[in-house]
């Protein structure tokens, strides 16, 4: 079963899911959705953290750089290196990401939905995206020491997140393990309201939030673990975005930490409760070629929250 087609998005192609399709910066999907829908957050519950910064954008046409700028610098969005961040033109020359670090210039396609999601997860994240910026500059400058192919797994590893990632925080050591074994229907139906309450997912990637307004069968997103304690849930939804957004940074700015794309756990993210209409029967988990058993042994990472976060 598909996901339904949002109206107002066109006609949905379906991007091919892997790798090779999160690593770069310019996508070869465009999903046909090449016009404005303001009421995108609307159709597409993976994006509702996005809504406060997002209805800021909300009008009859696609908003301009101004626009986002304006929404950049009331957040005072920052790179790791202090410079505030500009949205700007693409131009040829500078590296992507040593241009960001370096001159805070970030690039920007008017009328182009995989650019307004990056823009907003620099508002929404701002320290974890700063601290991947920080770190594919940090192994660009590393990798043209080395000969031949220099783009290494660290790269990968980060664009990977940046591209397609999903944050998943839980309270329950045993349920994140249930991610890194693969154990889609007993997970998401048969401990359905564990996963409710114990439970907190963040979709981080760009690319995988233009996907999600027009979700299809076999949307993957790439899962950071992360372990909280049970005060965690006693924040509101901003408080905890705000912790995610710090502990994930941490974690990103350990040199030890993703340096390799296995750190990340797949997630077929139309499974999560609350994310896709179709997954309120348990029928829906039984599509093996979606819901698929998996390599065993993911690592994840452990945050230091306690029952008094706050």
């Amino acid at each position: 079963m598909s996901g339904d087609r949002i109206p107002g998005f066109g006609k949905n192609r379906r991007a091919q899911t892997g790798l090779l399709q999160a690593l770069g910066h310019q996508p070869s999907y465009t999903f046909g959705m090449d016009e404005w829908n303001q009421d995108f957050l609307r159709h597409a519950p993976m994006l509702a953290h996005f809504k406060e910064w997002g209805l800021q954008l909300a009008g009859v046409h696609w908003p301009d750089r101004s626009q986002v700028q304006k929404i950049l610098v009331a957040a005072d969005v920052r790179t790791a290196s202090g410079s505030p961040l500009q949205v700007v033109e693409p131009r040829d020359g500078e590296s992507y990401e040593v241009r960001v670090f370096r001159s805070g210039e970030l690039e920007f396609r008017e009328n182009n939905w995989h650019d307004l999601f990056n823009a907003l997860a620099w508002i929404v994240f701002p320290k974890t995206k700063a601290a991947l910026n920080a770190r594919h500059h940090q192994a660009l400058v590393e990798e043209r020491n080395l000969p031949g192919n220099n783009r290494g797994r660290v790269r990968d590893a980060l664009t990977l997140l940046d591209e397609s990632g999903v944050i998943v925080a839980s309270a329950d050591p045993q349920l994140l393990q249930m991610i890194r074994e693969f154990r889609w229907k007993p997970l998401f139906w048969e401990r359905r309201l564990a996963v409710s309450s114990s439970m907190y997912w963040l979709s981080l990637g760009h690319a995988l939030c233009e996907k999600a307004l027009a979700p299809y069968r076999g949307m993957t997103g790439h899962g950071l673990l992360i372990e909280v304690g049970n005060g965690f849930f006693a924040l509101n939804d901003s408080e905890r975005a705000a912790y995610i957004d710090r502990q994930v940074a941490e974690l990103i700015a350990d040199p030890s930490f993703l340096t390799a794309p296995d750190f990340l756990s797949p997630i077929p993210v139309l499974g999560i409760p609350g994310w896709h209409d179709a997954n309120s029967c348990a029928e829906f988990y039984d599509d093996h070629g979606y819901f698929r058993p998996g390599r065993r042994g993911r690592k994840s990472a452990k945050s230091g929250v306690t029952g008094e976060t706050g």
